[in-house]
């Protein structure tokens, strides 16, 4: 298929962009590099320095032969997605494209407002175009497990059937996010839920957990390769920023109790996550859902991992309980179910202590590039 990626530069788009071209398809990326900038403006700069995406472009080929095609522009500027689109008539369309950061939402009213303006444009353009420049095409849009909240039952895969008074109907699910970010994302899926229903689009809708690793398959071996990898409190995902702590000797960053439970999942399976996805496409005029992880863990139970296995590695690893920064329940309970993907075929990899400790030796390998100084930013939700 041909496959556009919006967002191809970010931390999951640049690998799924050498993972489905590895596969056969046909691979376009767009992007501005808003990742890149605001990591600038904030002082959040990745590990280390990732080559630019034309640069990234032909190493990829380079190694494995396989094209990817660059778009350069902003998709919240009609123009350019009218360009893109037509230039490329996608088959299928993975929407990446957005700020991703909840800690970055909440840091100030701009970076509210950029969350607000890009999140959504964003996501309206990408429906606009699809009905104009290719209507079959198939959506897939990342979402996130955090729409959903900490709810006191069961959270079901999208959707909730309801009794009520002796009548029955199927809703989306309940949701509630934490942060300006989860709840822009909330508004995407009520945005493709919308024109789902008015123009019968094809839509799958991945509520994922956050994200762990570095090495791929097809980046393995070639650092020049490897996407973003944040450690900063704006972001770094938790195990990854955990990781990066046990190595510099900085004591683990638990907030509260530790007892915030979510799921989580390796970069390996969120490529394999999207891969199905694609080559399974939802029918027409069809929201599908599916919750995207493999294994949940509370906070506490991630650093206690980690700490483990950095002291078989002789780190001297510490956990500190600092006080919470964020609003949200440190102690709850948590059974989402995560079944669509596994009938699809989705065979996980699991978070085991050869894993764990594969990831912390290769960031061993980058010690000399960490900035302490990055690992806390005091950013708070009040």
């Amino acid at each position: 298929m041909r496959i556009l990626i919006l967002g191809g530069d970010g931390y999951l788009g640049w690998p799924t962009a050498m993972n489905l071209s590895a596969a056969g398809h046909e691979v376009g990326v767009a992007d501005n590099y808003f990742r890149r900038n605001i990591c600038r403006e904030t002082n959040a700069e990745p590990l280390f320095e990732a080559p630019n995406l034309h640069d990234r472009i032909k190493i990829w080929k380079k190694k494995s032969g396989h094209e990817v095609k660059s778009f350069i522009g902003d998709l919240t500027q009609w123009s350019f997605v009218e360009e893109v689109f037509k230039s490329f008539s996608p088959e299928a369309i993975i929407h990446y494209a957005e700020q991703p950061s909840a800690p970055y939402s909440m840091l100030n009213r701009r970076a509210a407002s950029l969350t607000i303006s890009n999140n959504l444009m964003v996501t309206a353009n990408v429906i606009f175009a699809t009905r104009e420049f290719c209507p079959e095409a198939h959506i897939v849009k990342l979402g996130t497990m955090g729409e959903y909240g900490t709810p006191n039952i069961d959270i079901e895969e999208g959707w909730l059937d309801v009794e009520h008074n002796g009548r029955a109907h199927k809703f989306l699910y309940p949701r509630q996010g934490g942060s300006l970010y989860h709840t822009t994302k909330i508004m995407d899926t009520d945005l493709m839920w919308f024109y789902v229903r008015m123009w019968k689009l094809r839509v799958t809708d991945l509520m994922q957990g956050p994200v762990y690793g570095l090495e791929t398959d097809e980046n393995k071996g070639e650092p020049r390769l490897y996407q973003f990898f944040n450690y900063d409190e704006i972001f770094g995902t938790v195990l990854n920023r955990f990781i990066v702590q046990a190595v510099c000797g900085f004591p683990l960053t638990v907030f509260g109790k530790g007892g915030q439970t979510r799921g989580f999942l390796n970069i390996k399976d969120t490529l394999n996550c999207v891969r199905l996805s694609i080559e399974n496409p939802a029918d027409k005029g069809e929201l599908r859902i599916f919750n995207q992880f493999t294994e949940t863990f509370s906070i506490k139970e991630l650093a206690e991992k980690v700490q483990r296995v950095g002291n078989d590695l002789n780190l001297d690893v510490e956990i500190n309980h600092m006080e919470n920064p964020r609003i949200e329940a440190e102690e709850h309970y948590y059974n989402p179910k995560h079944t669509g993907l596994i009938e699809l075929g989705l065979e996980p990899n699991f978070l085991t202590d050869d894993v764990l400790a594969e990831m912390v030796e290769t960031v061993m390998g980058f010690r000399d590039r960490i900035d302490k100084s990055r690992i806390i930013m005091n950013i708070k939700w009040f």
